[in-house]
């Protein structure tokens, strides 16, 4: 699916520190208090001696103890141990350490830039290449943010094997606008349908964007087989949820309907008063959740704990229908209420068939995660299973209507 040459060698294990060592961690938490965000944000980085703030390209800017650095520069940065705080949850890196790569790259030039200070160091063995990260990125080095965040220069960078050939003049998945002809380091492709080609940087936003949980090929979906080739060719996936999730911006459908929409509320309270129990007690319509009504209200029994509303139930059901609304008790409302129940039967009895093969995955998915949910019947699908033509419950049946018709 790759190339990446020979062997790469693997790096010395850190041991853990004894102590904080040297001052306090650099923290991943990033500085938000006005002045000082603000301050932060025009500081240049001491690994690649760029104050630039893409979050995009660098990641964010952290700072502390005097040390500012960007993200994507801490963690790529050759022989700088990442110590992960167990009581926070968060990587952190010792200024001492910090300090101590950065000395060490005073001897190191960039083979991009030919400036000195370069912290990253081409992981093929025997090459000597080391480069700065922003150098790296325009010159098409490939970076890459998982395990030990190994880093290859252009010559010994991972390349895409895969056989995928274009239909005429092909586009990008995400931009819509035309991609190279042939496999590059600016053209990629999903190995997994062959069929989706986008822009390097096209794909990158949409990693960004999309986080780790989301993050599939534009075109088939798939996720296994692109995380893998994506991660290795240097695409950062950020470990979060999606960014159109941020900012609580889906909070309004957790939002629980609470006040009674009878025509006439008895309320003294008024229609938003609601109570655990009893006669002011709020019930929801058990189809929508939208509409709800106090017992009283709608002159519903002490027992009743379910109720539906006129759009979900059908005219002149508004005080309740469907089977479990009756609970034990005759249907009142035997004409508009037998329809309901039929129309519901006849929905379950068409649904059944797709939803048997779903049911199933997902059965054996908690089954193999040790849920106690294995075993129960999928929704609809009780009581509605076809017997063998020979069962005894079959015989008795067409003897039955034998004996009514008189055949």
């Amino acid at each position: 699916m790759y190339r990446t040459g020979e062997d790469k060698t693997s790096e010395p294990e850190e041991k853990e520190p004894q102590g904080r060592g040297e001052g306090a961690c650099v923290g991943l938490e990033q500085q938000q208090q006005g002045g000082l965000k603000s301050a932060v944000l025009g500081l240049a980085c001491v690994l690649c001696h760029r104050a630039d703030s893409d979050s995009e390209l660098y990641g964010e800017k952290w700072s502390k103890d005097g040390l500012c650095a960007h993200e994507n520069c801490l963690y790529l940065a050759s022989r700088l141990p990442v110590r992960h705080n167990r009581h926070t949850g968060e990587d952190q890196f010792l200024p001492a350490d910090i300090r101590r790569v950065v000395k060490q790259a005073t001897r190191k030039a960039c083979y991009v830039c030919g400036e000195r200070g370069a912290t990253i160091l081409c992981r093929q063995k025997g090459c000597k290449h080391s480069f700065h990260f922003p150098c790296g990125s325009q010159d098409g080095c490939v970076c890459q943010f998982t395990g030990k965040y190994k880093s290859f220069c252009r010559d010994h960078r991972p390349e895409q094997t895969v056989e995928a050939r274009q239909d005429e003049e092909t586009s990008c998945l995400v931009c819509l606008e035309p991609v190279e002809e042939k496999l590059s380091y600016h053209t990629m492709v999903c190995p997994a349908c062959l069929h989706a080609w986008f822009h390097r940087s096209c794909i990158q936003k949409q990693a960004l964007r999309s986080g780790l949980f989301t993050f599939q090929c534009p075109q088939c979906k798939d996720t296994k087989k692109f995380l893998t080739e994506m991660s290795t060719m240097g695409i950062r996936i950020p470990i979060r949820e999606p960014a159109w999730e941020a900012n609580s911006a889906f909070d309004e459908l957790y939002e629980r309907h609470n006040q009674c929409n009878a025509s006439q509320c008895l309320c003294p309270g008024g229609r938003e008063q609601a109570e655990e129990a009893g006669p002011w007690h709020l019930l929801l319509c058990s189809s929508c959740a939208a509409r709800g009504t106090h017992r009283r209200c709608s002159a519903l029994r002490a027992t009743r704990n379910t109720w539906e509303c006129d759009d979900c139930a059908g005219l002149g059901t508004g005080k309740g229908s469907g089977a479990d609304a009756h609970a034990g008790a005759p249907c009142l409302e035997a004409s508009n209420c037998g329809k309901s129940h039929r129309t519901r039967e006849r929905t379950q009895r068409e649904a059944a068939p797709a939803l048997t093969p779903v049911w199933a995955a997902l059965s054996s998915g908690l089954e193999g995660g040790g849920s106690d949910s294995a075993g129960l019947e999928p929704a609809g699908q009780a009581g509605i299973q076809k017997l063998p033509a020979g069962s005894a419950s079959n015989q008795e049946r067409s003897a039955s209507d034998r004996a009514r018709h008189g055949s």
